[in-house]
């Protein structure tokens, strides 16, 4: 590990009257919870992004069932 950042965690831990062991395994702790969010939020993002699709599928086929629904009642109701 780097004397500067060994230097700078010393610093920090003498601060909080706590020790490097303590603080590596706090690091290691927030490290592991960020990189379970981070995992988290991409599968989301790309769930969202399958369901996206879908969905603009979806919409396609029941804008042509509306606009052929539309075309049959303008021909009802006009007597055509």
């Amino acid at each position: 590990m780097p004397d500067n950042l060994l230097q700078e965690v010393d610093g920090i831990v003498e601060k909080e009257n706590s020790n490097r062991s303590e603080f590596i395994r706090q690091a290691m702790k927030l490290y592991l919870i960020e990189r379970k969010k981070r995992s988290l939020r991409e599968s989301m993002q790309r769930g969202y992004m399958e369901m996206a699709k879908i969905n603009l599928s979806m919409a396609s086929e029941a804008f042509q069932a509306e606009e052929e629904a539309d075309g049959t009642l303008d021909r009802l109701v006009s007597g055509v």
